[in-house]
């Protein structure tokens, strides 16, 4: 019988220390359960509404480097490292209470209408600045690139960090991307008459975005943001309308923001409005006007059933009249209007809006259903009913990382349709 005991005992101390979840504590901090309890209540997870990397599709299966702890009979602590296949299944698990920093790899060939067949990669890590605060949410970074058969090669770097206290979150992206393309037009006329040319267009791009909670869930926050972008070659230059074939921008921006979702990259309830203000002063840009742009988005998560969430969301982003083909508004993409080739349909201003229902199926795997429309349109006067353009389709999602999902949709449009491979939820 004591025999039996002792191999239990020895049994018991290799189980991982990630698998004993709120009973466990990491070492050095307090239990989960009692951490934190006389902190102010936790910043509401906070939203980077930058798009350019948003763009970036990468499809990939995935590891990670988690590692389990061992406890042999000196007491000293010693690491092992856990198995492909542990990895591979149970890299969705929370590690970032015991682990400085939980990261994941994918690499797998890639597919979009936009840069044909490909290889892309993801590393994604989350980390906590303060491992004993169990109510804050955790940071996130991501690392994407892609090179394609067409001849494009991108890179992007993005994120969400989150401040000791609780009360701020420094957002961040840096994209660089050599594209070709294909371009109907800068305005909605032309899109919607012209046949496609070929062009490719080299883009650089820098934003970040510094957020602090004023009061509950309100958010002040404030943007810098950087733009370059040079088209290197194109078919039919009249398609410009005589604007230059480059052009630079900085941008500084204050938004005003209400937050209560839970998770930025899944979220599962809550809601989030923003209203923004970017300026673009013609002294730190290459452009002879200073420009504005007025950014609206409001988004609602709700739970409706076990597993299931309704997600909606509607979007605006207007422009002056005089606004170069850069800073301009692209219908499609991977995250609104999806199903259009991005840049199908281009102008100053947008509205969108789509529902969205998410269903998880089982265990890591789950799966999407939208519905919406929009249009681009060159000023309010200009608006055209008529010019309302539907997006619908369906999707899979695979739990990458804890809450971070890779995602493959088939979206339909108007005479289109096409396949969106990316990572993290559309909104």
């Amino acid at each position: 019988m004591r025999n039996i005991i002792i191999i239990a005992l020895l049994l018991l101390s290799t189980v991982p220390a990630y698998a004993r979840t709120s009973h466990d504590e990491v070492p050095g901090t307090a239990p989960h359960h009692v951490m934190r309890q006389n902190r102010p209540a936790p910043l509401p997870q906070l939203r980077s509404d930058t798009t350019g990397a948003a763009d970036i599709q990468a499809v990939t299966s995935g590891t990670d480097t988690a590692t389990l702890a061992t406890a042999p009979a000196d007491g000293k602590q010693t690491k092992k490292r856990t198995s492909y296949w542990h990895r591979l299944f149970k890299g969705n698990e929370d590690h970032t209470f015991d682990k400085r920093f939980d990261v994941s790899f994918i690499l797998s060939p890639s597919y979009t209408r936009e840069a044909s067949f490909g290889i892309g990669g993801l590393a994604s890590g989350l980390y906590r600045l303060d491992r004993t605060d169990s109510l804050m949410k955790p940071s996130d970074v991501n690392i994407m690139g892609n090179i394609s058969l067409s001849g494009l090669y991108v890179i992007a770097v993005g994120g969400n960090n989150y401040f000791k206290g609780n009360r701020s979150r420094l957002s961040y992206e840096v994209a660089f991307a050599n594209q070709p393309l294909k371009l109907w037009g800068i305005d909605y006329a032309a899109c919607a008459e012209n046949p496609a040319i070929n062009y490719t267009r080299r883009k650089v791009m820098v934003d970040i975005q510094y957020l602090y909670r004023i009061v509950d869930r309100l958010l002040l926050g404030v943007r810098s943001e950087i733009s370059y972008a040079h088209i290197i070659k194109i078919d039919d230059p009249s398609y410009l309308q005589g604007q230059a074939m480059s052009y630079t921008f900085t941008g500084i921006g204050a938004s005003l923001q209400y937050d209560s979702r839970d998770f930025i990259p899944n979220p599962q309830q809550g809601i989030y409005a923003m209203a923004e203000i970017t300026l673009y002063p013609s002294f730190i840009s290459s452009y002879d006007r200073t420009l504005a742009r007025t950014t609206l988005i409001f988004d609602t998560y709700n739970r409706v059933w076990e597993g299931g969430i309704i997600a909606t969301d509607i979007y605006g982003r207007f422009n002056g009249k005089h606004t170069p083909w850069i800073l301009r508004e692209q219908l499609g993409g991977s995250t609104r209007m999806r199903g259009y080739y991005a840049g199908r349909y281009i102008d100053n201003n947008i509205l969108s809006c789509q529902v969205e229902l998410r269903q998880r199926i089982y265990k890591r795997i789950g799966a999407t259903a939208w519905g919406g429309c929009g249009t681009v349109f060159p000023d309010f006067k200009g608006f055209d009913w008529r010019n309302i353009l539907p997006t619908y389709g369906v999707g899979l999602r695979w739990e990458f990382k804890h809450r971070v999902n890779v995602r493959i949709d088939y979206g339909f449009g108007k005479h289109t349709s096409g396949f969106i491979f990316n990572v993290n939820e559309a909104f």
